[in-house]
């Protein structure tokens, strides 16, 4: 038994006892004055006295009884205090057996056993207690969560250098055997140590996202504007597939935050949506001001995402399907999110019907003096 067991337990039975003592000492004080151990605290008629004709003396052989002046009833506080004590324990019980099962759960946890949950434990409690233990089974799922992400991540990020470091070495190598392939060896070189350094900086954005190092959100962003110029670029790439660019701009859209995030954002998501599209397909962006909110939307004609995936797409190094050569680490759409969270947004993904992949940005509009901040919630 705990501290907080034996707390409970003597401040619920001392209470219980102080009443049932009080409630017996007024019942002992409320007597009428005929009961025996009335006596002198009774109000009434003085006693008769004896020796006049209707009041003769009392018999020698029968002496009248002495008072009982200090005859409290010890029976009842007795069984009292005995009840009190059986439900002082099991109300100390009661309290303290779900803080025992959160501690030693915490216990577990730091310890390193993530998989540790107690809402089982709990019953069918409905109480504050219960409430607690759901608490620490989220926190405790996102705590493993967190770190099953991030031994991927180290995962991932050491099997994406593995490759350009082995083909550097053997660049390397080759250019000392074969000095007069050495333009050739350089090249490849150039091309590899370029893949890595882009490898590091998207590696580095998402940490300094995850961190929280946005620097300021203080711009006023034209969408119109970024989508303008990120479809101009994108048309490049789009061009070798025969793809085209749609773009749909309705009415001002101005977002208050980070000109070069937002930027990055949302050409990921249209880059992504252009390398995915089959050989003249359309890419669609669209970009206008609904409900309160922003909403930037780019959709594609490609083959889409298996219904399961599309909340993990955003995961770092994810890809639905592993087999499949797509350039690029995955690490795209994962800074999207991030990006669109620091703005105190949110962005989805959802397959068509008529296929293809959409993803839907949404974005709180400005907020300007005593006005209230809109709820972003995904649709």
């Amino acid at each position: 038994m705990g501290r907080l067991f034996w707390k409970f337990f003597f401040i619920f039975w001392l209470a219980q006892v102080v009443t049932s003592v009080g409630v017996g000492v007024a019942i002992w004080l409320e007597r009428p004055a005929h009961m025996p151990g009335a006596g002198a605290f009774a109000e009434g008629p003085p006693p008769p006295r004896f020796g006049g004709p209707d009041h003769p003396p009392p018999l020698p052989d029968r002496p009248p009884p002495p008072p009982h002046y200090l005859s409290l009833p010890l029976l009842p506080i007795l069984a009292g205090c005995v009840v009190s004590l059986l439900f002082a324990a099991l109300l100390a019980w009661y309290f303290a057996k779900p803080i025992r099962s959160l501690r030693s759960a915490f216990e577990s946890v730091a310890g390193g056993k993530l998989g540790t949950r107690i809402g089982a434990s709990m019953g069918r409690r409905k109480d504050e207690l219960a409430d607690l233990g759901k608490d620490f089974d989220h926190m405790a799922d996102r705590l493993q969560n967190l770190l099953d992400a991030q031994r991927r991540l180290l995962h991932d990020v050491s099997h994406e250098l593995r490759s350009p470091l082995a083909r550097l070495q053997a660049a390397a190598d080759l250019m000392r055997q074969q000095p007069e392939r050495g333009a050739e060896f350089i090249e490849r070189i150039e091309r590899d140590t370029a893949r890595m350094d882009k490898l590091v900086g998207e590696l580095l954005t998402l940490a300094r996202l995850d961190a929280g190092m946005t620097g300021k959100l203080d711009e006023d962003v034209d969408l119109r504007e970024v989508v303008t110029d990120i479809s101009a670029d994108a048309r490049f790439e789009a061009d070798g597939k025969h793809c085209a660019i749609e773009v749909d701009l309705n009415g001002p859209v101005v977002a208050r935050g980070s000109h070069e995030l937002l930027y990055r954002a949302i050409e990921n998501v249209v880059r992504n949506a252009v390398l995915h599209s089959p050989e003249g397909g359309i890419v669609a962006i669209s970009a206008h001001s609904a409900d309160g909110r922003l909403r930037v939307t780019v959709a594609d004609g490609g083959p889409g995402v298996f219904d399961g995936d599309l909340a993990a797409i955003f995961d770092p190094f994810f890809r639905s399907d592993p087999g499949q050569s797509v350039a690029g680490y995955g690490l795209g759409l994962a800074i999207t999110r991030r990006v669109v969270e620091a703005h105190g947004g949110s962005v989805s993904a959802a397959n068509q019907v008529k296929g293809g992949l959409m993803v839907t940005l949404l974005l709180p509009l400005p907020v300007r003096a005593g006005q209230r901040v809109p709820e972003i919630r995904d649709d």
